[in-house]
């Protein structure tokens, strides 16, 4: 093998660079051209391809964000577009490709991977909803985001005796909202994975009253449903007044932690071996502080859950 790419795809997340900086001088390091794709997927379908020195990843990992860019490709998930993109890497004589992203980037580096193309998966995703890794990049960058969001939300909180809805990023995964939840101190946590009972959080909120709170903190992820219209049902049903605030994109922005640029450093020079041992269709992950690889096919299978034992915790902590 001579040459490979890298590419981002799906929604950014911190860290990301720092892993397309390791591919390239891990590549670069054993005597490999290292390419990046522009834009994702689509990009690789209108062959937006550029050769990339060690000088072209500098100055980049404490970056957020990618300087790949990306994007989303409705033509990659048709055959036709999904050869239009093996084409352009041939055509440049790439032989293989590292992925960063969430499942819907994994999924796309399983059809190459498929149709005789390596791909090497890595977990870039601040949702830490992908199987087969303990965290994902970008996931602690944004937990500590909202953590300083939520600290800062409390003092206002404090000061004014009132009870804040802060709803945070994670449609199908609440693993943001159940660790901040955790960090945060706050008294409720909603996440989609767990049922809650409407009369129990206000029980909560009501016994945190009668020991002389005064201020308490909601902590909603958004697949549960929009802060706004848990608002609505608490003032309707119950009397309860609350403030919203919703942090947005945010969460996916700013420089990553230091775990994540170790983490995706760790991460995207394994990706680089795995090609160089001739494998493809591979996802990267951490368990128990060990680089791991797993059959992307496999973890496409697998549902990602939240720490049971924590979402258990939040609940005897804020009694």
């Amino acid at each position: 093998m001579k040459r490979i790419a890298v590419l981002t795809s799906g929604g950014d997340s911190p860290g990301m660079n720092a892993g397309i900086r390791a591919v390239v001088r891990k590549g670069i390091f054993h005597g490999l051209e290292v390419y990046g794709v522009y834009h994702g997927y689509q990009g690789l379908i209108n062959g937006d391809i550029k050769k990339l020195e060690l000088g072209s990843v500098g100055d980049i990992i404490h970056r957020g964000g990618t300087i790949l860019q990306s994007s989303r490709s409705e033509q990659f998930k048709t055959e036709e577009g999904q050869l239009l993109a093996i084409q352009q890497l041939k055509s440049s004589e790439i032989e293989g490709l590292v992925v960063i992203g969430g499942d819907g980037s994994y999924r796309g580096a399983l059809k190459l991977t498929e149709k005789g193309f390596p791909c090497i998966g890595l977990p870039g995703t601040i949702d830490n909803d992908i199987p087969g890794t303990d965290f994902t990049i970008g996931f602690d960058t944004a937990l500590n985001t909202v953590v300083r969001a939520m600290d800062q939300i409390r003092d206002t909180a404090q000061s004014h005796e009132r009870i804040f809805i802060i709803e945070v990023m994670g449609r199908h995964a609440g693993d943001i909202a159940l660790w901040a939840g955790v960090a945060g101190g706050a008294e409720t946590i909603l996440i989609p994975e767990r049922s809650f009972d409407l009369d129990d959080i206000v029980k909560r909120l009501e016994h945190g009253v009668e020991r002389g709170k005064k201020h308490s903190i909601i902590a909603l992820a958004e697949g549960v449903m929009s802060a706004s219209k848990l608002a609505d049902i608490l003032k309707e049903k119950y009397g309860i007044e609350t403030r919203v605030s919703v942090l947005g994109h945010i969460q996916r922005g700013g420089s990553p932690t230091g775990f994540d640029r170790v983490l995706a450093s760790r991460m995207g020079a394994r990706a680089v071996e795995l090609l160089l041992e001739g494998k493809g269709g591979r996802a990267v992950g951490i368990q128990k502080n060990q680089i791991v690889d797993h059959d992307i096919e496999e973890i496409l299978k697998e549902k990602s859950e939240p720490i049971g034992e924590l979402y258990t915790l939040s609940k005897q902590l804020s009694i």
